[in-house]
């Protein structure tokens, strides 16, 4: 959300920025929050102005009893009856628009950075570099879930009875690969310096309002009924949440920290949910990096997240490039993001594994996420960043690790999670 100071003295600008995300229905926003702020601001001085003068009577109310002027007083107290009820009447309507208002100025998209690309969608996005040689064998890779049911790992059928499609067991040494992964993220991470945290795994409404667009937790969340909690997507939601009314000391900035959590999603929207394999499922895990930074460091915090996940799958052998995310392709929210993608030696293409987001000081705005400073409090700026989703980690490690005969080779930096097995193979 911006400030609304920044919409009165910007106003082209913000409108420019809804154009670059093709967003041109939230135009007419940018006036009618600018009105909004205009009456609201006029309230506030018509109301000031009636509390000046109850105080004033109020005064006189005071010497007339002194004065034992009783009449008088009873007067001067009908007036003050009048001012209270015109004072009632102003803040109720004070309320109401001071609630459009905010309602209104969540759905304008924050200001994306000047070196963001421009573009509709996704297919607008823009290769940035890639790390590693895509490798293509000269032996056929089988579908991933194919891969993992040969060796016993996996049971989408029992899930479906129990859960429904978007579900799935993993078993055996498959699933000991998939929390090897997450365990060495979780390793990973601490030796950069994060400190682990595991999270509530449900927020309520006012965080998630905080965090994220509408748009977003209309197409993400899952609301326990009859509560106000809603399971989350990703740890993020949580971890900033945790800051929320919070002032915080500058000398404690940056804070960074890791987290793990299971995610649940509803994933609705055109890709829908994959039948047979894991790629896009209702519920998965994930070990997150948080940061929360002065504004000035939030570029150098951003390059180095989006490095650290490069990082993190080339120990594992996967080859991955960096994709920038287009203007079109931004959640509201952000400023900036890319996209972390794994190489498939199946399709001959790259799919997506992470993304690293910076948002400015939106969601500290929303949440009311301050710093100490020596000239007074500030807005920190917020980050996110995948380091690893499982299954889509685990896809990509089987899929870039998978041989001929049929087995899995598991990388170096994994086998010490794994008992020190070298390879996943059939059992007779």
């Amino acid at each position: 959300m911006l400030d609304i100071k920044f919409i009165r003295e910007n106003k082209e600008l913000v409108k420019e920025n809804i154009k670059k995300k093709f967003q041109d229905e939230k135009l007419p926003l940018v006036d009618e929050v600018i009105k909004l702020d205009e009456e609201k601001r006029h309230l506030q001085l018509e109301g000031d102005e009636l509390r000046k003068n109850r105080n004033s009577i109020s005064n006189e109310i005071g010497q007339l009893m002194r004065e034992k002027k009783i009449e008088d007083a009873t007067k001067k107290k009908e007036e003050v009856g009048k001012i209270n009820e015109k004072l009632a009447s102003i803040e109720k309507e004070e309320e109401e628009i001071s609630k459009n208002l905010r309602n209104k100025m969540m759905i304008i998209p924050n200001i994306i950075d000047s070196s963001v690309p421009i573009g509709k969608d996704d297919s607008c996005n823009v290769e940035i570099e890639k790390f590693g040689e895509p490798v293509v064998p000269d032996y056929e890779i089988p579908y991933h879930a194919d891969i993992i049911k040969a060796l016993n790992g996996i049971d989408k059928d029992s899930a479906g009875r129990t859960s429904g499609n978007g579900f799935y067991y993993l078993m055996g040494d498959i699933a000991r690969l998939h929390s090897a992964m997450l365990s060495y993220a979780r390793d990973f991470m601490i030796d950069k310096g994060f400190t682990y945290c595991i999270p509530p795994f449900m927020i309520r409404s006012d965080v998630v309002d905080g965090v994220m667009s509408f748009e977003e937790m209309d197409d993400m969340m899952y609301k326990i009924e009859n509560e106000d909690l809603y399971l989350i997507g990703t740890s993020e939601h949580s971890m900033i949440g945790r800051f929320k009314g919070q002032i915080i000391k500058e000398q404690d900035l940056p804070i960074t920290l890791t987290s793990y959590s299971p995610c649940f999603r509803k994933e609705v929207g055109a890709h829908g949910i994959e039948e047979r394999g894991l790629y896009r499922v209702h519920q998965f895990e994930k070990q997150e990096m948080i940061v929360l930074c002065k504004s000035c460091d939030a570029m150098d915090w951003y390059n180095k997240m989006w490095q650290y996940t490069v990082e993190f799958f080339r120990s594992l052998d996967v080859p991955v490039r960096t994709l920038e995310c287009c203007s079109g392709d931004l959640a509201d929210l952000k400023v900036k993001s890319c996209d972390v993608e794994a190489w498939s030696p199946r399709q001959k293409a790259y799919f997506e594994v992470g993304s690293c987001s910076t948002l400015g000081d939106a969601q500290a705005r929303r949440l009311s996420i301050r710093a100490k400073g020596e000239n007074g409090n500030y807005l920190v700026s917020t980050l996110n960043n995948t380091v690893v989703a499982t299954p889509r980690g685990l896809i990509a490690v089987i899929e870039n690790n998978y041989q001929e005969d049929g087995s899995i080779k598991i990388p170096a930096a994994l086998q010490t999670y794994m008992g020190g097995k070298t390879k996943i193979e059939k059992k007779n």
